[in-house]
């Protein structure tokens, strides 16, 4: 039977997306750590051995950009990408595509991700469907987040694990998704703002419906 590989960056956001799924036998949930490096070297060692596999899906919780994901809403990438891998220089920051180094930006399944996406939002359910940028530095300014607007101007959502995981699929010749419940908006750092046990429930209700998609 085919195994779909859901990997979250923690406990707390694989249980959220366990709720979700129930007892669904297709899927292997697992916490991969972390940042891009270690959901990268993760995801790469379960793809290394045999395995049966179809899909590969990064999920968890996530900022939302003000004008695209409100807190408690549900985002979907379309793309995933890697929004501070580059180089500084004087006039600016300079993606990998623009020094000519290959990419910074993986497409996520063109069928499956606006199926899930209209799926989420036919539950009644708020989804956006976007970019999803992958950070080694959560955003904490507004100058920040204002610069990554002007990098990826339709940016829906900030996390750190998924162009890691997007990687590891590619290279395994297998398609991704990521999909995200919003936790706080990307700007000025401010926990007391943040509602992460809202966004570990929506990402549960998702979930479930991730199963029904899949």
């Amino acid at each position: 039977m085919k195994t779909i590989l859901v990997l979250t960056a923690v406990e707390a956001e694989r249980e959220a997306v366990m709720r979700g799924l129930g007892e669904d036998s297709r899927f292997e949930v697992a916490a991969a750590g972390v940042g891009a490096a270690a959901a990268a070297a993760s995801a790469a060692a379960r793809l290394a051995v045999p395995h049966h596999y179809e899909l590969v899906v990064a999920a968890g919780i996530a900022g939302g950009f003000t004008d695209r994901a409100a807190v408690g809403t549900l985002v979907v990438a379309d793309h995933i990408v890697a929004a501070d891998l580059g180089a500084a220089s004087m006039d600016g920051f300079l993606s990998l595509d623009e020094l000519g180094f290959g990419s910074s930006s993986a497409k996520t399944d063109i069928v499956l991700s606006p199926q899930l996406a209209s799926a989420i939002g036919e539950a009644g359910l708020t989804c956006a469907l976007g970019p999803v940028l992958t950070v080694s530095t959560a955003t904490g300014t507004a100058e920040g987040a204002a610069e990554l607007k002007r990098r990826v101007p339709n940016a829906a959502a900030e996390a750190m694990e998924g162009y890691g995981i997007a990687v590891a699929a590619k290279n395994a010749g297998l398609p991704v998704l990521e999909l995200r419940a919003i936790s706080n908006q990307v700007g000025p750092r401010n926990r007391e703002a943040w509602r992460i046990k809202d966004a570990l429930d929506a990402l549960s209700a998702a979930s479930s419906i991730l199963r029904e998609v899949l």
